[in-house]
């Protein structure tokens, strides 16, 4: 993962509501192995995070300046310095005017992985710790801290300079901490409208998946088989920060029919775009409870407890709700038969 320019600037801003002040570096980081490190625990730990937001640029304006300073930089129209020193004074404009958080060392990071360009920002905060030196002294460390990103954002350069049609190059996070204000003022300094949202198109894709199955009316191995190879792409690409491809997806499903799945979504209109965001938290809730025995055998989608199967704990039993057509069908016939 080159890092082709990284910077940190530091928004000093206390709670007690003294004025926010800005102290910005003169020159890029040296791009150091520290630095690398700095950009790839950055990289892994915002790739952890559940609960984000994807969008995309609103029309460059006075009130939503950033597009047009991040353009400039890639265009060669200014330097890295340059822009994210702007970039920098707007974000503590705006953090000034939300009197919501504390400041913060405000990274930009720009980078490449594999063909693709990205820009990440973070605010991070310092936390203490404690380290040993070489001579077995114990003395007291200040390091940033990346488990907690309640600010931070990542473009994929790439894909906004090269598809004006997407509306999801921008992915942020969405911090709990204040509630939906604590992030507005930061989407607000990206100049970033909600293009997709993450559970829901991951929802609908689990439901074209489970029609999916229902019609191909598979034994529960090969149902067992395909569920799992779906969540593990899908959490392999939730890891790594990249999107689901609905054709990628479709030729693991059935590799012999490739594009099977894939046009059973297109097909039946489930208004899904060709690459989704994975959302790890809806993923997670997909999964298959089995059981069997004496003759009896069960299998549902975990995400159906409480909606079409209940159970009854007190009567060991389930109540299952909108019994499959086939299943009624071959109960019918069965009563027929007996009477």
């Amino acid at each position: 993962m080159p890092v082709r320019n990284a910077i940190v600037h530091h928004i000093d801003k206390k709670p007690d509501g003294s004025p926010a002040v800005l102290h910005t570096r003169s020159s890029p980081l040296d791009v150091s192995q520290a630095v690398e490190n700095l950009v790839s625990d950055l990289n892994e730990s915002y790739n952890s995070r559940q609960n984000k937001g994807w969008g995309f640029f609103f029309p460059e304006s006075g009130a939503y300046p950033f597009s047009g300073w991040l353009g400039k930089f890639l265009d060669g129209q200014a330097t890295f310095v340059d822009f994210t020193t702007q970039a920098a004074e707007q974000l503590t404009k705006l953090m000034e005017e939300s009197n919501l958080t504390v400041g913060g060392h405000v990274l930009f990071a720009h980078y490449q992985q594999g063909m693709t360009d990205y820009l990440s920002i973070a605010v991070l905060q310092q936390s203490e710790g404690v380290t040993v030196g070489a001579d077995l002294e114990v003395s007291t460390a200040h390091h940033l801290d990346l488990s907690h990103l309640s600010l931070a954002a990542r473009i994929n350069l790439s894909e906004w300079r090269t598809n004006e049609k997407s509306k999801q190059y921008i992915s942020y996070t969405k911090s709990k901490a204040g509630g939906k204000r604590g992030y507005d003022y930061f989407r607000d300094f990206l100049g970033c409208q909600e293009g997709i949202d993450g559970p829901s198109e991951t929802r609908t894709l689990l439901k074209a998946f489970s029609d999916f199955m229902e019609k191909e009316d598979l034994p529960e191995p090969s149902a067992r088989e395909k569920t799992g190879a779906l969540l593990d792409y899908a959490t392999a690409q939730s890891k790594i920060g990249q999107p689901i491809s609905l054709e990628a997806l479709s030729e693991l499903i059935d590799e012999d029919r490739p594009r099977a799945f894939f046009e059973h979504i297109r097909n039946l209109d489930y208004g899904l775009s060709p690459e989704i965001p994975a959302d790890k938290r809806t993923l997670n809730q997909f999964r298959r409870f089995t059981g069997r025995a004496e003759g009896l055998s069960i299998s549902f989608e975990s995400h159906l407890l409480g909606s079409k199967i209940e159970y009854d704990e007190g009567r060991d039993a389930l109540i299952i709700r909108s019994v499959p057509q086939q299943l009624k069908d071959q109960i019918k016939r069965q009563k027929e038969k007996a009477n």
